[in-house]
């Protein structure tokens, strides 16, 4: 009796660490929901131009030519080949805008990398600054927060901007065997609202959920079991009575010796 109680035991705890678990809906479940990241303020954005005349992109972009050899033209760009690896960007400031050589100060926040690059071309060719400039926008600073029972919590910088809740708990090293998987919170801010979203990642229903790609600055909270507390309440009285018997000892050799 007691071994079936301790195999169902063990089965229980082995459940409760799986992730995904039940028959998937493949034909709703296969569709990818990925929305593009909005800027918000205190982001850092690296955007690089181009267009038909390299000498005037150099002239409005305020940046040296790069060449480019093996097309036998000049590729204008900014001042970094790769703009993801550079320390230098646009920041967006409080109330939401970037300031630009020539084109002056630009809103930003609340668009899309798509949407901001499509306006900064428009106001090259409004100001007959370009012809064709084409723009194209990064995040420099894309990060997210995981914080609770994850075996290493902090702040992780991603090269790319289509992150999904388990590329994010898999780089921290997984949910430890004390966290509850099925109690994930997602802390979004969207246009200075915060969201806050419950995930569980026992359940395939997890990937339709509008919070599976994580965005920027997200903070991602990994709840704590009862198991654990138990624990630490276990530990703690184990302490104590250590700590007890040590002065009880301590006490009668004190009065041995008297």
């Amino acid at each position: 009796m007691a071994f079936v109680i301790l195999l169902a035991s063990s089965c229980g705890n082995v459940k409760n660490l799986q992730y995904v678990q039940g028959s998937f809906d493949t034909a709703r479940l296969s569709k990818v929901q990925f929305t593009d990241p909005v800027i918000q303020t205190g982001d850092l954005l690296g955007i690089t131009l181009f267009s038909d005349d390299a000498s005037a992109t150099a002239a409005v972009s305020g940046q040296p030519i790069a060449l480019d050899i093996d097309a036998k033209s000049t590729k204008p760009e900014l001042f970094n080949d790769n703009p993801a690896k550079s320390s230098t960007g646009y920041l967006v400031s409080h109330d939401g805008f970037i300031q630009l050589y020539k084109i002056g100060r630009i809103q930003a926040a609340g668009m899309s990398k798509r949407q901001l690059a499509d306006t900064l071309a428009g106001r090259y060719v409004a100001l007959d600054l370009l012809k064709n400039p084409y723009v194209e926008v990064r995040f420099l600073n894309y990060k997210v927060t995981l914080v609770g029972e994850v075996s290493r919590p902090g702040v992780y910088s991603f090269p790319t901007e289509k992150i999904s809740i388990f590329d994010a708990i898999g780089l921290a090293g997984d949910i430890t065997v004390y966290g509850k998987r099925d109690n994930v919170m997602v802390v979004r801010e969207v246009n200075g609202v915060r969201q806050f979203a419950q995930l569980d990642l026992s359940k395939p229903e997890v990937f339709a959920s509008p919070y599976y790609y994580l965005q920027q600055n997200d903070m991602v909270i990994v709840d704590v079991t009862k198991k654990k507390a138990a624990l630490n309440d276990q530990a703690t009285v184990r302490n104590i009575t250590i700590a007890t018997s040590i002065l009880a000892t301590i006490a009668i050799f004190i009065n041995i010796f008297n």
